[in-house]
């Protein structure tokens, strides 16, 4: 054998053993810092698959600044920039935001909704109960309890893609990723204890 093919040999044995390694680690699982996982539950199919409002888009806002700009939650935009909570809510890290969709405050009574909606020391509580100072996943969700920024407590149950918070309100649609946030779509406005 001649120095020059034991060369050639030793070079393509080095380039395979590098190679090797390489190629798996396109097929290992990659860990993600912050929400991870594929957005879950019925209400997901609902969402927009590109442009404003899907989940792609709300990814790179902050969350108050998503939820302005998704069509199922304009009603909660509202009542967020009525509350004065727009900057409280971008400017938080690592948050959970229990998001009622539209179709949540519909099922509110038209003059307790206005109610509420014109107190907003009334407002403010209500909305900071839907937050959680933490990033909640599903992997939390079958059977957590979490401090809410109002100061009050929600606790989560369910399984596979069917959860519920305070036993009232179904997650439609969870594990959204906003840039500083997991939301959880909900299908029930969530009221704190007084």
């Amino acid at each position: 054998m001649t120095t020059s093919h034991r060369y050639r040999t030793a070079a393509v044995a080095a380039a395979g053993a590098l190679l090797i390694p390489l190629s798996l680690t396109v097929f290992a699982p990659v860990a993600h810092a912050g929400p991870v996982g594929e957005p879950f539950g019925p209400g997901c199919a609902s969402l927009p698959t590109s442009g404003e409002g899907s989940a792609a888009s709300i990814a790179d806002d902050p969350v108050a600044t998503a939820a302005s700009n998704s069509p199922e939650l304009s009603t909660l935009a509202s009542a967020v920039e009525e509350a004065g909570l727009v900057d409280t809510l971008n400017n938080a890290e690592d948050i959970t935001v229990f998001a009622p969709t539209n179709d949540a405050f519909e099922k509110i009574p038209k003059a307790d909704l206005d109610k509420i909606l014109n107190d907003k020391k009334q407002l403010t509580d209500l909305l900071t109960y839907h937050v959680v100072e933490q990033d909640v996943t599903v992997s939390e969700l079958p059977d957590g309890t979490f401090k809410t920024l109002q100061g009050g407590e929600i606790t989560t149950s369910g399984s596979g893609d069917a959860f519920k918070v305070n036993d009232s309100a179904s997650i439609v649609c969870g594990d959204l990723a906003t840039k500083n946030a997991t939301v959880q779509l909900i299908d029930t406005v969530l009221m704190p204890k007084s």
